[in-house]
């Protein structure tokens, strides 16, 4: 074991312990798959992040580093708010990008970039390409059982891979999605991770988390962040299949739903979604699709603990 200089970054938001946390160890060097997953079970957070050098291969294309992504469960490809978090807590422990402009990562899924997106007043990356199909009926009806959902309430379902998989519903409105009370060892079983969206109107917003959930709505009155007009979708991420029941503010989860539902017409080029009201946290994703169709997913991050691990 050896000491190794440590980050933890709440991400998606800008007040400390508003967002999601994610642990960064900013030196991974000759720590092996095993000694990561460990550390990672033991942080009981979301994603911990390993940053290394990046391969000579991924270098030469403008890689800044490499970062390996551990969940409680195993690894991943990529996640979103583990990218934002690690840039964040790299640059500010003094890396230097390739690019001024930008910072290239080599993970799982390739090279992602992440850069300061001006209109979205924050740092974003770049989604990778989504994969996405229809969900079966056996399925759907299964996740509907243990989310306690009745499945008339679902308007649109599908399979979404960006990198990490996630099964995504969009349903009727807000208050269906914040009211709901999923059975966590039953999704478990159906091995899916859940994504749940709707589409909301700001003005109404209050009302349905009032009918909705007594707490959330006590919670959003001393909110640092009142609901801006702006706010398009509300989301929640259930993940039993990789040991978190819910997910706060899920980065992934929210590149994939915009991807799907901007090209299905349903929610503008740029807007701001809205995750975690029910476990009190006020996470706000920034998405912006650019002219060449490139889905940018931002927000912003503070660091809320920095010293020294031993691993």
């Amino acid at each position: 074991m050896k000491q190794r200089p440590f980050t933890q970054v709440d991400v998606f938001t800008d007040h400390p312990y508003l967002g999601n946390p994610v642990a960064v160890v900013l030196d991974g060097a000759d720590l092996d798959a095993d000694a990561m997953q460990q550390f990672a079970r033991w942080t009981q957070l979301s994603e911990t992040t390993f940053v290394l050098p990046p391969t000579e291969a991924a270098q030469a294309q403008g890689a800044d580093y490499l970062v390996r992504i551990f969940t409680p469960g195993g690894e991943l490809p990529f996640a979103g708010h583990p990218t934002l978090g690690t840039a964040h807590a790299w640059r500010e422990a003094g890396g230097k990008a390739q690019h001024p402009d930008r910072v290239v990562q080599e993970c799982g899924v390739g090279l992602v970039h992440i850069q300061h997106a001006s209109p979205l007043g924050a740092w974003a990356f770049a989604a990778p390409a989504l994969q996405r199909h229809d969900v079966e009926a056996d399925e759907l009806r299964a996740v509907c059982e243990a989310l306690g959902l009745d499945s008339a309430l679902v308007l649109r379902a599908q399979h979404l891979n960006n990198g990490p998989q996630w099964l995504g519903l969009l349903l009727d409105k807000t208050a269906t999605v914040l009211c709901m009370s999923p059975d966590h060892a039953a999704l478990k079983k159906t091995g899916f991770k859940v994504g749940v969206a709707a589409l909301c109107e700001a003005q109404a917003m209050p009302a349905l988390i009032g009918r909705a959930n007594h707490e959330a709505l006590a919670f959003m009155k001393t909110s640092h962040h009142p609901l801006p007009e702006e706010i398009a979708l509300e989301v929640r991420g259930f993940a039993a299949a990789i040991g978190i029941s819910e997910d706060p503010v899920t980065g992934s989860l929210n590149a994939s739903l915009a991807q799907w539902l901007i090209a299905e017409g349903l929610l503008p080029t740029r807007y701001v979604a809205s995750q975690g009201t029910v476990l009190g946290r006020e996470g706000r994703i920034y998405i912006e699709q650019d002219v060449t169709g490139q889905v940018w997913v931002g927000g912003q991050s503070v660091t809320c603990v920095r010293g020294q691990v031993h691993l």
